[in-house]
């Protein structure tokens, strides 16, 4: 997957400052995480490429005719088919079955074809790899979290950690999420996560106010993948 090209050093340290502002009063650990795009989609290119074989051979079936016209004209009228054979339609197919495919491998199409909801859920599982690998019990009151951003399927996720799952809902970080996804569809994505930290880290030292004895666990730094 690509590095991301919209996040400058700027907007790296924007947001490793905003993380590091926001730990000061919360015993809270925040990850932050950006990238380029979740997943590569490629079975989705292909399973779209079979839909579109699939609907062409089904289009010749109901409108025979019309091909036949077609194949009549290019002869001359000479052609003599009163059925299109089945070699023909195997190569039709898989002219319309390889060609989308290499139509899709111009990620802007392909990324207007994905379904939401496969986009959500490519998302979300990639979000709950990386908390698991980053944050997932690396702290001594299992208070880390990930505030992860995906910047081509324009989606963002937060991770939680067990003690801040059982006192904080969710829908909590509603605000959050509304702040980063604003910004960044403004073209300033690094003041976005910048934003949506400092909204965690409030809602975080309600809940996880600074002790003495919980030292920084986990990079300030964000992390571009």
């Amino acid at each position: 997957m690509g590095k991301v090209s919209q996040f400058t050093g700027d907007d790296h340290r924007i947001v490793t400052t905003a993380v590091s502002e926001a730990e000061k009063a919360t015993d809270g650990e925040i990850v932050t995480i950006v990238t380029a795009e979740s997943d590569h989609y490629g079975d989705v290119a292909w399973a779209i490429s079979g839909l579109v074989a699939l609907t062409a051979l089904l289009v010749i079936s109901l409108f025979p005719e019309w091909y036949l016209g077609i194949v009549d004209w290019l002869s001359g009228g000479w052609s003599g088919i009163t059925a299109l054979p089945y070699w023909a339609l195997f190569a039709f197919a898989a002219l319309k079955f390889f060609g989308t495919r290499l139509i899709l491998i111009w990620k802007p199409l392909l990324f207007v074809l994905i379904p939401p909801p496969i986009k959500n859920a490519r998302v979300r599982k990639r979000a709950v790899s990386l908390f698991t690998v980053s944050t997932d019990h690396r702290t001594v009151g299992r208070t880390g979290i990930l505030l992860y951003l995906s910047m081509r399927e324009h989606r963002a996720e937060i991770v939680a950690d067990d003690a801040i799952v059982e006192k904080v809902e969710s829908a909590v970080w509603g605000d959050a999420m509304v702040a980063l996804i604003d910004l960044v569809r403004e073209g300033k994505p690094g003041e976005g996560m910048a934003e949506a930290v400092r909204q965690m880290g409030l809602v975080l030292t309600e809940h996880f106010p600074k002790t003495d004895n919980n030292p920084n666990e986990l990079p300030d730094r964000l992390i571009e993948l």
